[in-house]
């Protein structure tokens, strides 16, 4: 039997195997503010800060902690993120709080005598972690924004680390999946784990975590980068054989950056500069979207998921080539995303027949005269939005705790090209852009967004899921706008995803539906179908009589909470 026989038959098993999407369904409805979360307590802690008159900054640094502790597979401290601010008046900010490599990293360090990649370095253990940037962010977005006592926005992870929290189904099944890796990449065993099996309602108590968090509480920045915490750090490097320092933890800084803005249709989109490929990748989906049918093709339709995933393949092949560390690379953004060159990307493509990825490579922007992850969503009472996405890369990072402090270390070395050409976890290859060097921002696909219509807050959104982020905001984008979806509706629609290598489209299971998915197949694409969701969003819309609809992602435990 040929491979074309053999990808129909499991075309057609997959294809016919078409799950409903409640589409049509409306989300939690607040009169004033929200948050939207991975978690229902976070989602209350951040809307509790709300009720007691903080602002959206206040709100977002008690999430983050929050998150840190019932959401341990990606909330964290021991990670780092970006956030995108939009404030009432219209001004916008941006912080980077990305992950740094240690000064010891070096650019062939996953890579053995004979120069290949040793599998799994960049991504289980102690060698994989970067420089923690999560508590700087957020003493940074505090310093600058925030309106209440720093000490009152940490209390309450402080109180859910030390007394406990009933688990979820999901967190519980997450915990127990991981247990092997927790006690083969940990130099102590971390003491939560010595239960051999956790259950729906068991009480997690996270005590070394608390003390942990009460230090940043007390001293701010130097809880973690300074003093006990540093030296817990520092110790856990030396018993596992990692390479960051003391010095690398003092010298870290979060950067303030201007955000990226564009204007498309009606919308000014205000999302994530590099080292984040979100923003550009999002902003040329969108400008290439602008210029085809998609409402009249119909959501999910033959036509409108070819075009997707043939502007998808070539976006992905400009991230690989041109995107990096804006601070150790010149990343050409305002050629990226001049109109006519991403319009010039799309020549030559036929709306009948795919692509070969083989047959596309990144594009050259004429000069200018340059997955596990999640994202909260918030609007404040005065009309303050944050958009935060914050990561330990894979789920649980590089499965290190640190003993004595009871948190993860991530693992986005990983996301750096650790060999030209050499895909990573995600299947993400890049090159010199993105090569390893010290005090280097890996490049991520995180992509915290916010959109304006006629001036005012329109929308607040962004995802978690590696690679797919970029996707799946962009799709829920094109749902609301396009297709005259809910929040919720947007949020909950079956995703798909492509990103130039593999030469394949991953979709959600029945996402693309029997007809559509026949027809992908005849005109060449190769359908992988998913077990699992794709991306995790959180998303606020504001309706036109100003009241605001939250979109928590039924794909995992989200949350809306608000007043």
């Amino acid at each position: 039997m040929t491979i074309r026989y053999i990808t129909l038959f499991f075309a057609f098993i997959f294809i016919s195997g078409c799950a409903g999407w409640d589409t049509d369904t409306t989300g939690r409805i607040t009169q004033k503010a929200m948050v939207v979360s991975a978690h229902p307590l976070a989602s209350e802690v951040g809307s509790d800060i709300l009720r007691r008159g903080g602002n959206a900054v206040d709100a977002a640094v008690a999430v983050q902690f929050a998150l840190a502790v019932v959401y341990p597979d990606a909330g964290n401290i021991g990670g780092g993120g970006f956030l995108v601010l939009r404030q009432q008046d219209g001004s916008v900010d941006a912080l980077d709080y990305r992950e740094k490599a240690p000064g010891k990293a070096r650019r062939d360090m996953y890579l053995d005598e004979q120069g290949n990649v040793v599998e799994e370095l960049s991504f289980k253990g102690h060698l994989a972690a970067g420089v923690p940037g999560t508590v700087d962010g957020m003493v940074e977005a505090h310093e600058r924004y925030g309106s209440m006592p720093w000490a009152e926005l940490v209390q309450p992870a402080v109180e859910l680390a030390a007394k406990g929290f009933p688990l979820t189904r999901k967190e519980a099944k997450k915990l127990n999946e991981q247990r092997k890796d927790f006690i083969q990449y940990n130099t102590q065993r971390p003491s939560f784990i010595i239960q051999d099996r956790w259950r729906e309602g068991d009480n997690l108590r996270l005590a070394e975590l608390a003390h942990t968090l009460k230090r940043i509480r007390d001293r701010g920045r130097a809880g973690f980068y300074e003093g006990e915490t540093a030296e817990l750090i520092v110790a856990e490097m030396q018993r596992g054989g990692g390479i960051i320092s003391k010095a690398d933890l003092a010298g870290y800084r979060s950067v303030w950056r201007q955000p990226l803005t564009g204007q498309v249709g009606d919308y000014r989109i205000i999302s994530m500069p590099p080292p984040s490929s979100g923003g550009i990748a999002l902003m040329q989906l969108l400008s290439i979207a602008e210029d085809y049918p998609l409402k009249d093709w119909g959501w999910n339709s033959a036509e409108a998921a070819h075009l997707m995933v043939e502007a998808e393949r070539r976006v992905y092949a400009d991230r690989a080539r041109h995107l990096g560390d804006p601070d150790f690379y010149d990343v050409p953004v305002e050629a990226l995303l001049d109109t006519d060159y991403i319009r010039s990307r799309m020549d030559g493509v036929s709306l009948q027949k795919a692509t070969d990825s083989d047959a596309v490579s990144a594009g050259m922007p004429a000069p200018v005269e340059s997955p596990n992850t999640t994202h909260y969503s918030i609007v404040d009472q005065e009309g303050n939005a944050v958009s935060v996405t914050t990561t330990l890369n894979s789920s649980f990072g590089s499965k290190v705790f640190v003993a004595g402090a009871g948190f993860l270390l991530n693992n986005e070395m990983d996301d750096f090209s650790v060999k030209p050409g050499h895909p990573n976890s995600y299947g993400l290859v890049g090159g010199e852009a993105n090569a390893v060097a010290p005090g280097k921002r890996m490049l991520s696909s995180m992509t915290p967004t916010i959109l304006e219509r006629d001036g005012q807050l329109y929308m607040v959104i962004g995802s978690m899921g590696g690679s797919t982020i970029i996707t799946t905001v962009y799709q829920i984008i094109l749902n609301v706008t396009v297709h005259g979806m809910s929040m919720q509706g947007a949020v909950n629609a079956g995703r798909f995803h492509h990103q130039w290598r593999p030469d394949w489209i991953l979709s959600e299971w029945g996402a693309l539906g029997f007809g559509t998915g026949l027809e992908m197949w005849w005109r060449g694409h190769r359908i992988a179908p998913k077990n699992g969701g794709i991306g995790r969003a959180a998303g606020i819309l504001v309706l036109p009589d100003g009241r605001l609809e939250g979109g928590a992602d039924p794909r995992g435990d989200d949350a809306a909470a608000g007043f």
